[in-house]
């Protein structure tokens, strides 16, 4: 963790720390666990973390919820499962709070997700995107979701080699984390489900920094696309691993392709090779460009505002549910969630009615955008394949 990093967790756990110890018995808690300090991906969870300090401090300032104050009680789960399982049980049955935020790392959520559930205690994710968080595991479901969902990613990312008529043969590579493991499971089923059969499908580590085997096989193989699911590190390793044998397939990737650490190892140059999709470019709405504008002096990774807006829009549904519920008791906040009355006017979108007892993601597929990098910048991208693509090319 570098000088930077380290000041930024410090500052971000020690003002939530400060928050909420002061007039304990007014204050409704709400929680963040997630990566702060581990993974390629904590500088998501940083982010993720301002944006929730800022939608507080809004809400605090028009006069809180039910009369009394909010507070976050933040947890780094250091990227590691077992940890981040123990902050959700300190969290829960020893801060007490109404509500978890987070966390950074799909495979975390995964982990504990039985704990919501069982303890009747609303879990609203805003960074980690892996498809199954949300699924109902056959009881009452306290899953949610703000942010995107890797199966829609894949869909579109489908959708773009099967449109495109350059594309003759298409390959997989992915880590062989949690992440990547989930990200490769739709690949297959929704790759089967179109009729995209890959010629060769590939693995490399989360620390890999060569993968040059990997990809003399996709050439071999004749591969002219590959659709990558990996952190945004190891596919800056990729891309490098691609220069070092001269061989540059169109590259479709998740969206960690939009994270400094994908920019900052791939260098300018070959940051600009992989398409993805974000939800938030450099074409930024007035809401989003003035809640950037309150937060980029403070956020390490600039790249990362995206996950500050989803942290923000999950605090402020979360808010709304508890007003709606005039109660903290995790059933009735649950019920609220699943059909809220007013729109919440959130920095992604105003969200009407966004969850239901079926559906738990409030995001979706039209909320994504096209992206790359160009020149340093996380741009918009279009080619006649994104023209020609219609929402239903997205259904999973």
């Amino acid at each position: 963790m570098t000088p930077k990093y380290a000041a930024l967790k410090a500052a971000l756990l020690g003002s939530a720390l400060t928050v909420s110890t002061v007039g304990y018995a007014q204050e409704i808690k709400i929680g963040f666990n997630g990566d702060l300090s581990a993974s390629p991906s904590a500088q998501s969870g940083q982010a993720g973390v301002l944006g929730i300090q800022a939608a507080i401090e809004d809400i605090n300032a028009a006069g809180g919820v039910l009369g009394r104050k909010l507070a976050l009680v933040v947890r780094d789960d250091l990227s590691q499962p077992p940890k981040s399982i123990q902050n959700m049980s300190d969290l829960i049955d020893n801060e007490k709070v109404v509500a978890v935020l987070g966390p950074t790392n799909s495979g975390n959520a995964l982990a504990w997700k039985h704990i919501p559930n069982q303890k009747k205690n609303p879990s609203i994710g805003c960074i980690g995107s892996a498809t199954d968080i949300t699924k109902s595991a056959g009881s009452d479901n306290y899953m949610y979701r703000v942010s995107m969902v890797d199966r829609a990613q894949v869909a579109g990312l489908i959708a773009y080699a099967k449109n495109n008529a350059s594309t003759k043969k298409v390959g997989y590579l992915v880590e062989t984390t949690g992440y990547g493991q989930g990200g490769l499971k739709d690949l297959q089923e929704l790759g089967d489900a179109k009729g995209l059969k890959p010629v060769a499908t590939e693995k490399f580590g989360v620390n890999d920094t060569d993968m040059t085997s990997q990809l003399n096989k996709m050439k071999a193989a004749g591969v002219d696309t590959v659709l990558v699911w990996a952190q945004g590190t190891p596919i800056g390793q990729l891309v490098r691993s691609m220069e070092k044998i001269n061989y540059f397939p169109v590259t479709l990737t998740s969206w960690s392709s939009d994270n400094a650490s994908f920019f900052d190892t791939a260098g300018k140059t070959l940051a600009e090779k992989p398409i993805f999709m974000r939800t938030i470019t450099e074409d930024r709405t007035p809401k989003q460009q003035q809640l950037y504008d309150r937060l980029a002096p403070k956020m390490a990774s600039k790249s990362a505002f995206s996950f500050a807006a989803h942290c923000y829009d999950a605090t402020m549904i979360t808010a709304a549910a508890i007003k709606q519920a005039g109660s903290t008791e995790g059933a009735k906040m649950r019920e609220a969630l699943e059909n809220l009355q007013a729109p919440v006017e959130g920095i992604m979108k105003t969200y009407s009615k966004p969850f239901s007892a079926t559906e738990h993601e409030a995001l979706t597929a039209s909320d994504y955008r096209w992206t790359h990098w160009k020149d340093g910048k996380l741009v918009s991208y279009s080619d006649d394949v994104v023209k020609a693509l219609k929402p239903s090319d997205f259904t999973q």
